[in-house]
């Protein structure tokens, strides 16, 4: 598949975007980075699961004037579009499911340099008497109870103890002190959060490198998770066969690992051992973290990690990139590599049944995946099923799964609504499996809810099977109208 390449680093994604009508919009207007800069951006683009009034694919927005840093910029929302994430990647974004999965197959592995970095052009040490977090970054708060200033975009780079494997995730970070911030891991997930455990087995801290305002293939391949990515598996490779050269990593000056060279910042630190028990909201008290991806404000977690930072370096000039916890940015970041993922392990078992698959963004990317599934022959009833099943080994943390026939346009939930309410029977096509480990994020998945439930992060995975059975396929034959060329009345028309 030909895709683009041409995109290394965040400032050249944001030409890119300046160079697209309707896609990039700058303001030198003062804003304030506590709650204001994202209350602003809520209205003009963020989409997902954010509170309405807001636009699903509203342009990105760059800050030139943020209070209290001078010289910064902050940009947000630079994925918050398919649309706008499929330019950036060279493609149709029906493709980007498939693009991620090809390039998960080829992986192309990060390569250090050792000339001098971008993200160096300025360093700030922690042993310097003015170093202050606060002052240094301009992580903006999302909302006024958000637990303090967080940085959403920073790909942690760390390296295992044991193995000398590393590997790329994103997890939230807050600010909590001058050179500290917290970290949370969710316990026994994602791949930093094992190497964290295995360094306090040993008695000593995990180097960690945190790069922001990375090339946009950066963020997207960094949210693979098992078991595509298992532990060992370096999410840059992906990155690097996205763009078809190795991601370039940089020695980190103060700590013993690496970063992303070209980044715009870079926070150099350690996680310290044992130190999982860090309250998230121990400066504000307000008892949140931030608005997660499901659209609630998050519980303050009394089980974060402590970071200590011994370094922030940055480009001159620097722009920091930040995103809104619910918005239709983590919905692309989460959801296309679930369908990349998806799409490998049905493809390995299943070929050619399932078209294509889309992470909706009502679910945030991780909750809900709709299949374009095809029956050609009638043993291939049945099939449909078995890959729903499939598509929760892919991505445990998916709750429900839409199944429809190759003619409805699964991008479209109009028209996946439509195929539940013509070919859709709640007493024969739902199919429960209860009590299985999901999301803790989701509300519901509580004993309180729900007595089927017996432990936070436990859900009802559900099948909802909107295809027609095989046998009846020549009933539910869509009206076909005639074929013509709109341009021929409508030069202009664009589908």
């Amino acid at each position: 598949m030909n895709h683009r390449t041409d995109i290394l680093d965040l400032r050249t994604a944001l030409d890119v975007l300046r160079q697209t009508p309707g896609q990039l919009v700058e303001t030198d207007v003062e804003v304030n980075p506590e709650a204001e800069l994202s209350g602003v951006y809520r209205y003009v683009g963020a989409g997902g699961t954010v509170m309405r009034p807001t636009k699903v694919d509203g342009p990105a927005m760059v800050f030139h004037n943020v209070k209290g840093h001078p010289d910064t910029s902050v940009a947000i929302g630079v994925l918050a579009s398919r649309q706008r994430v499929a330019n950036l990647f060279g493609v149709k974004k029906e493709e980007l499911g498939h693009l991620l999965c090809e390039c998960a197959k080829d992986p192309i592995q990060p390569i250090v340099t050792h000339e001098p970095a971008p993200c160096q052009e300025v360093v700030h040490r922690a042993t310097d008497p003015e170093f202050d977090l606060f002052k240094l970054v301009p992580a903006p708060t999302n909302t006024p109870v958000d637990a303090g200033p967080y940085i959403t975009l920073g790909m942690c780079y760390a390296t295992h103890p044991d193995t000398g494997c590393s590997d790329v995730t994103i997890h939230r970070m807050c600010i909590q002190s001058k050179d500290e911030l917290s970290i949370f891991l969710q316990p026994g997930s994602r791949h930093i959060g094992a190497m964290a455990e295995r360094a306090t087995e040993l008695g000593q801290p995990l180097p960690i490198s945190v790069s922001i305002g990375v090339d946009p293939a950066i963020e997207v391949t960094a949210c693979f998770e098992p078991p595509t990515t298992p532990l060992g598996f370096n999410e840059l490779s992906i990155a690097g066969a996205l763009r078809k050269r190795p991601v370039e990593l940089c020695p980190c000056l103060t700590v013993r690992e690496n970063a992303i060279a070209n980044a715009e910042y870079v926070i150099e630190g350690e996680i310290v051992p044992g130190s999982n028990h860090v309250v998230e909201d121990q400066n504000s008290h307000t008892g949140y973290a931030m608005p997660e991806f499901p659209g609630y404000n998050g519980k303050a977690s009394h089980e974060c990690w402590l970071l200590k930072v011994k370094a922030v370096t940055h480009r001159k000039h620097p722009i920091m990139q930040t995103c809104i916890g619910p918005s239709e940015e983590h919905v692309n970041m989460a959801g296309i590599p679930t369908e990349a993922s998806i799409l490998n392990l049905i493809d390995k078992a299943l070929p050619g049944k399932v078209l294509n698959v889309y992470s909706h963004r009502a679910g945030g990317g991780k909750y809900m995946a709709i299949l374009q599934c095809r029956k050609t022959v009638h043993t291939d009833e049945g099939k449909q099923r078995q890959a729903a099943l499939l598509a929760f080994s892919a991505f445990p943390e998916l709750k429900h799964v839409i199944l429809v026939d190759e003619d409805v346009d699964i991008f479209d939930t109009n028209d996946v609504l439509w195929a539940m309410n013509t070919r859709f029977q709640g007493d024969r096509d739902i199919i429960t499996i209860p009590g299985v480990r999901c999301h803790p994020l989701d509300p519901s998945s509580c004993p309180e809810y729900t007595g089927s439930i017996r432990d936070v992060g436990c859900s009802t995975k559900t099948i909802f099977d909107c295809t027609v059975p095989f046998e009846l396929k020549e009933k539910f034959k869509r009206a076909v109208f005639k074929e013509v060329d709109v341009k021929h009345w409508l030069p202009d028309f664009e589908l």
